[in-house]
């Protein structure tokens, strides 16, 4: 026989997005349980924050461990073209005059329990071992809690005027609802592993985003974490990587040995993981709530991670679902409208950071040559690129839309370095 408990909000995922949206539920004095399947820490892609994820951590108060952890500082991002040239690093600190121009490389399996464990102490009852199974509704239809299995056997009932569904790729209710849409125009798959003593740069660049080209709009990351380990993948199309061969080890030593900078970085290091794919990286639900519950995270939306978006959306979202979860419980009742405003916000940060990134992937489109004929958005590029994308950057992409259609350039060429 299960068990039975009542809380204001449960929310399903214990990731960044739902371990925030319980830390500030909490922070409201609201009753919440936080229910996770996995016990942590568990491994998961995604280390490379951008610097407007510093708001939220300060919020959740958070700030110290990264000192504590010694996640190594990203104070750039640079590029590299097919050709091997490096671009000048793309410094933050150049037009952010703020603390959050000093961001991190993190390993997840230590920054997502660090998050956990916050919302634990913050007042939340952080449950792991806890896959849901089943969304609870009334004879109206309506959200009122979740069942889920318990591990080692058994369920629990957990009753909640609202369910926030932060579950990740899993995509719980968007699936369950039918809600969910693969973009059509961003199907990238990713091959991607991790050494360890592979070549870092020094000085302030040791902790750099690394993009490398290759040829048809694909691209490596190469990011440095703790220990002496480094994060590196190739993105590209599933054609592209494919061709030949479906062998995950083969694909990534194939492209690495092709990429110049990537060959001669990873030349003096070691392989310490399995090589692992992931595709079909863009999607986004019809809707990002009802009655009775909302969507935050990988669980209402994840665009291509070219920009590292992924952490800082999952952060934001998580904030924004349990404020506004907060004001519904005020206000009395949890309805679809209460999360219109919520959703009118992501969906607007969303669109801005996919126009950036179809920009990116263009044949035809050059970051440096848009900022040689654009000066004057030069800062709200930067806006984009560093998460400040809640603000009204209408310009910009008007301008990004109107420069790619004119142009014609086959090789992409370096984006501009910050204060040139």
């Amino acid at each position: 026989m299960g068990t039975e408990e009542r809380y204001d909000c449960v929310v399903v995922g214990g990731g960044p997005a739902g371990a925030t949206a319980g830390t500030v539920l909490a922070q409201h004095g609201r009753r919440v349980a936080v229910l996770e399947r996995e016990a942590f820490p568990r491994y998961h892609i995604g280390e490379s924050l951008m610097p407007y994820t510093w708001f939220t951590f300060e919020r959740l108060g958070v700030l110290d461990w990264f000192a504590e952890a010694a996640c190594p500082k990203k104070y750039s991002v640079q590029f590299v073209s097919t050709t091997g040239k490096v671009s000048q690093p793309f410094y933050f600190f150049e037009t952010i005059k703020h603390p959050c121009s000093t961001t991190w490389q993190v390993r997840r399996s230590d920054f997502d329990r660090m998050l956990l464990d916050n919302a634990r102490a913050k007042g939340a009852n952080v449950r792991q071992g806890r896959a849901v199974r089943e969304l609870l509704t009334d004879d109206g239809g309506r959200t009122v809690g979740v069942r889920a299995d318990v591990a080692g056997g058994g369920s629990e009932t957990f009753l909640a005027d609202v369910v926030i569904d932060a579950s990740g790729r899993d995509t719980f209710l968007a699936s369950k609802l039918g809600w969910k849409r693969r973009d059509p125009d961003l199907t990238k798959i990713a091959v991607f592993t991790y050494y360890r003593g592979a070549k870092r740069d020094p000085g302030l660049d040791e902790g750099a985003t690394t993009v490398a080209y290759i040829p048809e709009k694909g691209w490596f990351w190469y990011i440095p974490l703790p220990d002496d380990i480094v994060s590196v993948g190739v993105v590209a199309e599933a054609d592209y990587l494919y061709r030949g061969t479906r062998d995950p080890e083969a694909i990534f030593a194939r492209e690495a040995a092709d990429c110049i900078w990537i060959e001669e970085h990873l030349r003096g290091g070691s392989r310490v993981e399995p090589v692992r794919v992931t595709g079909e990286f863009s999607y986004r639900a019809e809707s990002i709530g009802g009655d009775g519950f909302c969507l935050a995270g990988d669980a209402f939306s994840f665009l291509d991670p070219v920009f590292s978006t992924g952490v800082f959306m999952a952060l934001k979202s998580g904030e924004m679902a349990a404020d506004a979860v907060h004001r519904g419980l005020d206000a009395g009742a949890i309805t679809a409208a209460t999360f219109t405003d919520y959703e009118r916000d992501m969906r607007w940060a969303l669109d801005q950071f996919r126009q950036l990134v179809l920009s990116f992937y263009s044949q035809t489109f050059s970051f440096r040559d848009f900022i040689r004929a654009h000066p004057d958005l030069h800062p709200r590029l930067v806006d984009a690129l560093v998460g400040n994308v809640f603000a009204d950057l209408g310009p910009l992409f008007e301008a990004l839309r109107e420069f790619s259609a004119r142009t014609s350039r086959a090789e992409p060429a370096l984006p501009a370095a910050s204060g040139s």
